[in-house]
């Protein structure tokens, strides 16, 4: 019998072949270091001492802080493979004991209604705490710590993506950094044309809705008649976290190049009545999952209230990611039809022009996922007690406008009186929408 070379290899390894990804308990088991892997089984033992002596409950903080700062060390010298690895460690190797959370159970259940019940929930909560939760601490407490994890984490979401056993680690950051970053510990500050240059330059780095094309279209941005706040956390006082770009004006914007336009006209903000928020900006991918912007707005709105008693409406003037992808599945033929027209030029009472805003009406106002608004950009405002107040032909003419959403813009309102109530509404699963939208449904 003629056996090919990859059956005797699969007869010699088995299913665990070279091509299979090994976990790390059985690569520190292993002697032999598999082609994909970047660290042998002797490396591997290594790391991970060097990461438990981290946490080791004989040393101090201060001593198991310079632990981790080696470890930083080490790591900002390794390959992506070689941090891969350590990624894998920190999220397989260090989790809760089983056993002790098993039997903390057991106790808990017992005590259930007793007098004991209280400690016996303390005594079950800790069980439950992974050594990881230490591990991140201790990384933490170094000047640079919190900057090391931030950056680590936006390293490994490509990773993520194809490989679930980093989701472990992935989830106890998350939940670390949603306690470290608190609104509580952040500070808002206006970013201004006389801000520190390193400080404007991340404007341009981080702009994420509208691309900062020059030095001319930031000054625009940052002009008398225009506003930008960031949130700042203390281990990253140079960094804003989210920041959102703001235009007084007296009326609600209903396209984007004029707020863009560098030689537009200054507003006089002796007659502005009308906050629009054009553009909020995440920077820091390390960070997803954790939220800002509902405090974000909000402190914005009150500051500008106290500098500005005259405005009274606060509104967006916001892009729809998701419509072109969306009706491309759902209305296939009209999403051709759109394709081939032009469609700046369509007249008001055209049917492509009534048909496209209708779906877009449908698209932003009636379709949940989770019980939450499909499009990406909805859903943070929506979630935030904002409604959708009105939609916006040709808002936004530019290239990427067109390939988001043909062009079109929304408006959402954040009624100051009425943000609870548009919350608890959208929590029984109704979207929150003006009567001029809800008539596009017809």
């Amino acid at each position: 019998m003629n056996i090919g070379l990859g059956a005797i290899k699969t007869l010699v390894t088995g299913a665990k072949g070279e091509g299979a990804l090994r976990s790390t308990e059985e690569r520190l088991h292993g002697k032999l270091r598999h082609r994909q892997e970047a660290l042998s089984p002797r490396v591997l033992r290594r790391t991970l001492d060097e990461l438990r002596a981290v946490i080791d409950p004989g040393v101090s903080e201060v001593e198991g802080g310079r632990r981790a700062r080696a470890v930083a060390h080490w790591y900002a010298k390794a390959s992506p493979e070689q941090r891969r690895d350590m990624w894998l460690l920190m999220s397989e190797q260090f989790v809760a004991d089983t056993r002790k959370v098993q039997a903390a159970q057991i106790q808990y259940a017992a005590a259930v209604g007793t007098p004991d019940e209280a400690a016996a929930e303390v005594l079950y909560r800790r069980a439950t705490v992974s050594p990881r939760r230490r591990l991140l601490q201790r990384f933490s407490v170094n000047p640079e710590g919190i900057r090391f994890l931030v950056d680590m984490r936006a390293e490994f979401q490509s990773a993520l993506k194809g490989d679930k056993r980093l989701a472990a680690l992935d989830v106890e950051m998350e939940y670390m950094f949603s306690t470290w970053f608190d609104v509580g510990f952040l500070e808002l500050r206006r970013i201004s044309w006389d801000s520190p240059a390193s400080l404007v330059e991340k404007l341009i780095q981080y702009e994420a809705v509208h691309d900062i094309k020059s030095w001319a279209d930031l000054k625009n941005r940052l002009d008398s008649d225009r506003r930008c706040y960031g949130f700042f956390h203390p281990s990253l006082p140079d960094e804003p976290l989210i920041f959102v770009e703001v235009a007084l004006m007296d009326d609600i914007a209903n396209c984007i190049t004029p707020l863009l336009d560098e030689f537009g006209a200054v507003a006089n903000l002796r007659t502005a009545t009308t906050a629009i928020f054009y553009s909020i900006s995440n920077t820091q991918s390390g960070l997803r999952g954790v939220s800002f912007g509902d405090s974000l707005i909000k402190r914005v709105v009150e500051t500008l209230k106290t500098e500005f008693p005259r405005l009274k409406t606060f509104a967006t003037l916001s892009p729809i990611p998701g419509l072109r992808s969306w009706l491309g599945r759902k209305a296939p033929d009209l999403a051709a039809h759109l394709v081939e027209a032009d469609l700046l030029a369509l007249p008001e009472k055209s049917p492509l022009r009534q048909e496209l805003l209708h779906y877009a009406a449908s698209y932003l106002g009636r379709e949940l996922s989770d019980g939450k608004p499909l499009d990406p950009v909805a859903r943070f405002h929506l979630g935030n007690g904002a409604r959708i107040e009105r939609l916006n032909w040709a808002a936004d003419p530019s290239a990427k406008g067109l390939k988001q959403s043909w062009g079109l813009m929304v408006n959402y309102m954040y009624d100051l009186k009425r943000l609870d109530k548009n919350r608890m509404q959208l929590d029984q699963g109704k979207i929150p929408v003006s009567a001029e939208v809800a008539a596009l449904w017809n």
